[in-house]
């Protein structure tokens, strides 16, 4: 029987990026994925908004997805509201146009790099935990054993259901017929057409941006996206399916031929109870499902797994006790249930009768104005989310920056100028002195956090909430939150640094006794 710190089901997205997580904090990590290999069949849906390629960036990889994909300067729209972002104090103010199939093979890159164990052609079937691991069968009759097993094995999740987590939520209203094929011919224009029924699509595959605008190839396989007329289809969708709603819609199916692949999509929405029980935790879609409208599935798994792969790896090592773990539902699941929420009001404003009109006209009008289409736009591409890290003995209490995405300044340090994204690269914790040099000591901490003294002459400016007060110091979580800053004149900020700096050095990265890596973590409990 193999043994792994971590067992991850899944090798989507999600699982891909937890499992590179793990490995850079040095845990050993492995994946069990039914694909023989890591293609799709065809392109899939896709496309990553600010926050995500933050977080690429943060890891040093940005430029591998920048390079193949398409940036969009207007990252889509609400009740016909543009969101355009390209004002936000961020890097990266804009989404990228790039397919499922294009991810998965960078992330997948990625992790080759990384030791990280993949099991392929495999699936759990079983798996039953104890006190101190879980057994995990798979599908050819073998067995791993890990501390932990994380499901990141889709909407379906067996590793939710055989652990007995509930997924309450909204049962589907409507279903679409999604696809991969090609055309005899091609279609007046083009793009998005909307009826009494609900929204439809075509396009190619191939495109790029020009000025702003998607200008699709001449040639090359089409996506297809059609609204049902009926719901509630109990069958895999068919070619017949696909060119009689066509027909329907479009008046002709364009000769539509040789589908890659055919799917249905619904707006079923639900969200586990419990992102963890004992040594099971849940991500990505295992964890959460909603219809796919603002293109924000894939970035919440994402950050469900930057949340939790440094979390989980601290456990596994000894660092930081199991109640580390809780920390991860009760930040990740209100991030989740907004998303749920947004995404439930996107289906139900696209019904077209007079009642749903009058309601998108009002809240169209309510968003044209600049303050709310910048909070709207940052809710969507998750560049407002704010943790509850907790305040230490008051001394930064109230500031903004506590429990926000760490802007990615232009520092500069003992060997010269640099980014703050750039220190994260190891996903490691940062402290960022911008007070004398020196002045700080956390060497009871020194090899889990890293120290770098710094300055900086600038603005701090977020998202939405624009210039905020400049702290003397910081400390960032290798997810790149704020987990504690520090505040005050340089004269008081030794003693700023030895009360509430320590609590938060212990609370989110283990006490300064803390049991060397490879030795249990405190009692495991339920």
């Amino acid at each position: 029987m193999n043994e792994h710190a971590v067992v991850i089901a899944g090798g989507g997205p999600t699982g891909l990026v937890l499992a590179a997580e793990l490995a850079l904090a040095g845990a050993d990590v492995a994946i069990v994925e039914r694909r023989a290999n890591q293609d799709l069949a065809g392109s899939r849906a896709g496309g990553l908004h600010s926050r995500t390629i933050e977080t690429f960036d943060q890891r040093g990889i940005a430029d591998r997805f920048l390079t193949e994909g398409q940036v969009v300067p207007v990252v889509g729209q609400f009740c016909g509201v543009p969101l355009d972002i390209s004002d936000f104090p961020t890097r990266h103010p804009y989404s990228l146009g790039l397919w499922q199939n294009h991810i998965e093979r960078i992330l997948t890159g990625w992790v080759g790099e990384l030791p990280v164990t993949i099991y392929r052609s495999e699936e759990v079937t079983d798996f039953s935990q104890d006190d101190a691991g879980v057994d995990v069968e798979l599908s050819d009759g073998g067995k791993l054993r890990a501390q932990y097993l994380v499901g990141c094995d889709g909407g379906r999740s067996l590793v939710r259901k055989l652990a007995g987590i509930e997924f309450p939520g909204w049962d589907p209203t409507t279903s679409s017929l999604i696809a991969e094929a090609e055309l005899a011919e091609g279609p007046p224009q083009w793009g998005v057409r909307q009826d009494e029924s609900g929204l439809h699509a075509l396009g190619r595959v191939d495109y790029e941006i020009r000025d702003g605008e998607i200008v699709y190839a001449d040639d090359g396989p089409v996506g297809v996206m059609l609204t049902e007329e009926h719901f509630g289809a109990a069958t895999e969708p068919t070619l017949r399916d696909l060119s009689e709603r066509m027909i329907a819609v479009y008046g002709t199916d364009y000769g539509i031929h040789s589908p890659t692949w055919i799917s249905r999509f619904t707006d079923m929405t639900r969200q586990a109870a419990t992102y963890r029980d004992g040594r099971v935790l849940l991500a990505g879609d295992a964890a959460h499902i909603h219809s796919p409208d603002g293109a924000q599935g894939l970035q919440v798994g994402v950050q469900d797994a930057v949340n939790l792969g440094w979390k989980l790896a601290q456990v596994v090592k000894g660092t930081s006790p199991w109640t580390l773990l809780d920390t991860y539902h009760a930040e990740r699941h209100p991030v989740a249930a907004r998303v749920l929420r947004t995404t439930m009001a996107h289906v139900a404003l696209r019904r077209r009768d007079a009642r749903t009109d009058a309601l998108r006209d009002t809240i169209a009008e309510n968003l044209m104005g600049d303050e709310s289409r910048k909070r709207f736009a940052a809710m969507m591409f998750g560049l407002d989310v704010h943790y509850d890290v907790g305040v230490h003995r008051d001394v930064d209490e109230g500031h903004p920056l506590l429990g926000r995405r760490m802007p990615d300044l232009d520092v500069v340090v003992a060997n010269g100028p640099l980014r703050v994204y750039q220190l994260l690269h190891e996903a490691r914790p940062v402290l960022l002195n911008f007070g004398e040099p020196g002045g700080v000591d956390i060497s009871p901490w020194a090899d889990r956090v890293r120290l770098v003294d710094a300055e900086y002459d600038g603005l701090w400016e977020l998202p939405v909430l624009g210039e905020v007060a400049a702290p003397t110091a910081v400390l960032i979580r290798p997810d790149g939150y704020v987990a504690w800053v520090g505040v005050g004149s340089e004269s008081g900020l030794r003693d700023t640094l030895t009360s509430g700096l320590q609590d938060a050095l212990t609370r989110w990265f283990g006490p300064p006794d803390a049991l060397p890596e490879g030795r249990c973590c405190s009692t495991f409990s339920r």
